[in-house]
C-alpha cells in the first residue's frame, strides 16, 4: 500500500512515534488475519465468551438469591453477604478471563502462540474494570479514581501499550529545587496518597462509630481515643506514602525544623489551642453536652469540639467559637459537670397580714412535687430573706440534676408550684404600696 512508503523524516517526532506505533498495529493485525492460529485463537474467544455468557444467566440468579441476607439481619456475616453481592456484575467479564486463560492453554501446547487469546483476556480484564466503576463503586472520590485512573491504565494494558507509557514517564523527570523526580514517581505517589488517605478517612470514620458505641467510656475519654485513633491511621497512612515515592524519613529533619520554627513563631497559639484540646480530653472538666459560662458571660452548650477549638450553641441558636487555650487560661463555669447536681434560688413575696411562720413548710411542700426537683444533696430549703416595702421577702432553694436552659423550666415550674400553694392557703402575694401624705397650705 503507498502510505505506507511515505516519508515521515520531515514530520515532528510525534507524528514519527504514532506512525511506527500504527505500522506495528498493522502488522500484528495482518499477521494474524493470516494465520491459522489467530484464526483459531478467534474462534476460541468467541467460545469463551457465550460458555461464559450462558453460565452467567444460570448463576446470577442462584447468586443473587443466596447472597441476599434478610432485610432485619445485621450481623457480620449479613453484612459480609451484602458486600459479596455487589460483586455479582462482574461475573460475566471474570468467567470468560478464566474460560480464556484454559484456551490459552490449549493453543500454546498446539500451535505455540497464544497472542490473540492474550489480547482477549486483557480485554475482559478492561471490561471488568468498567464495571467496576459504572456499576459497582458508589463512593463519590473512588468513582472519580477510577474513572480518570483504572479505567484508562486498563485501556493501556488491554492495547498492550501500558509497558511503554510507564517507560517513557519514567524517562521524563521534573525537578523541584535540588530535588528531581519522574513523572511516574509523581503519578504513583498522588495514587497511592490519594487511596491511602481514603482509606485512612475510611479507617478513621469506622474507629470512631466502634469508639462512639462504648456506652462504659466517659464522653471525654470517647473523644480523646478518637482523636488518638485518627492521628495514628493517618500517621501510618503518611510514613506509608513517604515509603512508597521513595523519600527517606531522614529528608524530612530539615522540614521538620521549619515546621518547629514555624510553630514558635506564627502558629505558637494554634499550638497552644491544640495541646490544650489534648489536656481537657485528658480531664474531662468540659466535654460535648455540658453547658459552660465564659469568664466574659456568654453562656452556652457545647455541641462539638475539635483540636482548635469548641463549639457552643447558646439558647438563641447562635454558635460561639471559643478556643480551647480560653478554657485553660481563663475562668469557666460548668454548669453540667457531666451530670453533677445544679441549686436553682427562686424569690417570692408575701402580705404582712401573712402568720410568716407557716410559709416555709408550706412552700416547700408544694416544691417537692415537681418531678425534676431532687431530695439530695437537699431537699427543698424556704428561708426569709427580710422585710420589704411592700411584703415579707422569701427564697426558696431546691436541687435538679440539670440546668434552667429554657428545654427544662425549673425556675418557671416552680413559681407557678408557689402562686398555686399560696392561693390554695389565702396567702396574698403584695404589690407596691404607697402612702400619699397631703398637707394643706398655712393659713394666712
Amino acid at each position: 500500500m503507498d502510505w505506507l512508503n511515505i516519508d515521515l523524516g520531515a514530520q515532528p517526532e510525534i507524528v514519527q512515534r504514532m506512525a511506527g506505533y500504527g505500522l506495528q498495529g498493522w502488522e500484528i493485525a495482518k499477521g494474524w488475519a493470516l494465520s491459522p492460529a489467530a484464526w483459531s485463537q478467534f474462534g476460541l474467544l468467541i467460545v469463551a465468551f457465550v460458555l461464559a455468557w450462558w453460565l452467567t444467566r444460570r448463576l446470577r440468579p442462584v447468586l443473587s438469591r443466596l447472597l441476599t441476607p434478610p432485610a432485619e439481619q445485621t450481623h457480620i456475616l449479613a453484612t459480609a453477604r451484602r458486600f459479596l453481592l455487589m460483586f455479582v456484575p462482574l461475573l460475566l467479564p471474570l468467567l470468560a478471563y478464566v474460560l480464556i486463560g484454559i484456551g490459552e492453554q490449549i493453543t500454546r501446547s498446539i500451535f505455540g502462540s497464544g497472542a490473540v487469546i492474550a489480547f482477549g483476556k486483557r480485554l475482559f480484564l478492561f471490561l471488568a474494570a468498567r464495571i467496576l466503576v459504572r456499576e459497582i463503586i458508589t463512593d463519590p472520590f473512588l468513582k472519580l479514581l477510577g474513572r480518570y485512573i483504572l479505567i484508562p491504565v486498563a485501556a493501556l494494558y488491554a492495547l498492550g501499550l501500558l509497558d511503554v507509557a510507564i517507560l517513557r514517564l519514567s524517562e521524563t523527570t521534573v525537578g523541584i529545587g535540588n530535588i528531581t523526580f519522574s513523572l511516574m514517581a509523581l503519578i504513583r505517589g498522588a495514587i497511592a496518597g490519594s487511596i491511602l488517605f481514603w482509606l485512612g478517612r475510611w479507617s478513621n470514620d469506622q474507629t470512631g462509630s466502634y469508639i462512639e458505641r462504648q456506652e462504659e467510656m466517659r464522653p471525654a475519654t470517647k473523644q480523646l481515643a478518637a482523636k488518638a485513633a485518627e492521628l495514628m491511621i493517618f500517621g501510618i497512612a503518611f510514613l506509608l506514602l513517604m515509603n512508597i515515592m521513595g523519600i527517606p524519613l531522614t529528608s524530612l529533619a530539615v522540614l521538620g525544623g521549619a515546621i518547629g520554627v514555624g510553630l514558635g513563631f506564627g502558629l505558637q497559639k494554634i499550638a497552644a489551642n491544640y495541646i490544650s484540646g489534648v489536656i481537657l480530653l485528658l480531664e474531662g472538666q468540659a466535654t460535648v453536652g455540658d453547658y459552660v459560662e465564659l469568664d466574659n458571660g456568654e453562656a452556652g452548650t457545647i455541641v462539638k469540639t475539635t483540636a482548635r477549638a469548641m463549639i457552643l450553641e447558646t439558647f438563641d441558636g447562635r454558635w460561639i467559637v471559643v478556643p480551647n487555650e480560653d478554657f485553660i487560661t481563663t475562668r469557666v463555669i460548668n454548669y453540667s459537670d457531666q451530670g453533677s447536681a445544679n441549686r436553682i434560688e427562686v424569690d417570692f413575696s408575701v402580705s404582712y397580714d401573712t402568720d410568716i411562720n407557716k410559709v416555709p413548710a408550706i412552700i416547700e411542700a408544694a416544691v417537692a412535687t415537681h418531678p425534676g426537683v431532687l431530695d439530695s444533696p437537699e431537699p427543698p430549703d424556704c428561708e426569709l430573706r427580710g422585710f420589704g416595702e411592700s411584703g415579707v421577702d422569701f427564697g426558696v432553694e431546691f436541687w435538679v440534676n440539670g440546668i434552667d436552659d429554657g428545654k427544662n423550666k425549673y425556675a418557671s415550674d416552680v413559681l407557678f408550684l408557689i402562686w398555686n400553694a399560696l392561693r390554695d392557703h389565702d396567702i396574698e402575694i403584695p404589690y407596691p404600696h404607697r402612702v400619699i401624705e397631703m398637707r394643706n397650705a398655712k393659713e394666712s
